[in-house]
């Protein structure tokens, strides 16, 4: 065994730890009437953690902090820049529901940006290949905007921000404007472009090092539907997050699928 390949393995570990701890407290999220702060805190920051912690035994720490920088760095920024202004996501407030908040926005919100912005580069990675650098960029940028087309809803029924003018929305989505989700594109394709640029891609042999990220997208997608369709009284959210988040995470779970069973 080569020098510092144990650790090495119990930091991966501890990444997966991580990550079930967060499924363990989101299955827990539905049976709370909608969820409770400190659930929702819980979630956050242990799926920020296991992303972190999962990048730096993968990629390096300096690859980690490039993701806390561009990812919770910038997306800190595309947020003060809105509430106050309302762009690039449209006119929008926070209730002061999420706990401490720096410039305006909750502490919380750039977490979920790191949170999120890691697994959709690594399943973006995943289905175009490692040689069509805008390509990448462009379906990591999607993959992370269709995420918020479950979040923005359940967040906005919870009563953490609202939008002052929310239409028009996308059918189905309704209380949340097509502006946010342009926004969310615009600021996610800039991220993806430096995080694609300046984070390595990884070896691809057993274990491979996108194994995590890959598992929270799935896992994210499979729970996000559910939860709408199930317990939060979003039907349609259900269905039309699930097409358009489908776009990315479909062809990812096949992606999936076909690896496991050639290794076989």
């Amino acid at each position: 065994m080569a020098t510092g390949d144990g650790p090495r393995r119990w930091t991966r570990v501890v990444a997966w730890v991580l990550f079930g701890a967060t499924v363990i407290v989101q299955i827990i999220f539905p049976y709370t009437d909608g969820g409770t702060l400190s659930l929702t805190v819980a979630s956050v920051l242990l799926l920020t953690a296991a992303v972190i912690v999962d990048v730096g035994v993968t990629r390096g720490p300096g690859a980690a902090m490039i993701l806390v920088v561009v990812a919770g760095g910038g997306g800190l920024l595309a947020e003060t820049i809105g509430v106050h202004t309302g762009l690039p996501f449209g006119t929008y407030s926070y209730s002061g529901t999420l706990g401490p908040e720096v410039l305006g926005v909750p502490a919380l919100v750039p977490c979920a940006w790191i949170m999120m912005a890691w697994p959709a580069l690594a399943a973006a990675r995943r289905l175009v290949g490692t040689r069509r650098r805008w390509a990448t960029a462009a379906v990591a940028a999607l993959a992370l905007t269709s995420w918020d087309v479950f979040l923005d809803p359940q967040m906005v029924d919870q009563g953490h921000w609202e939008w002052r003018y929310p239409t028009p929305a996308i059918p189905g989505v309704e209380g949340i404007p097509v502006t946010n989700f342009v926004g969310w594109m615009l600021v996610s394709l800039v991220m993806m472009v430096l995080l694609d640029r300046f984070i390595s891609r990884g070896p691809s042999t057993p274990p491979p090092a996108d194994a995590l990220p890959i598992a929270v997208y799935l896992w994210t997608y499979v729970s996000s539907v559910l939860a709408h369709a199930v317990f939060f009284g979003r039907p349609p959210v259900a269905l039309v997050g699930g097409l358009i988040m489908g776009v990315v995470a479909v062809p990812l779970a096949i992606n999936v699928i076909r690896e496991v069973r050639d290794a076989r």
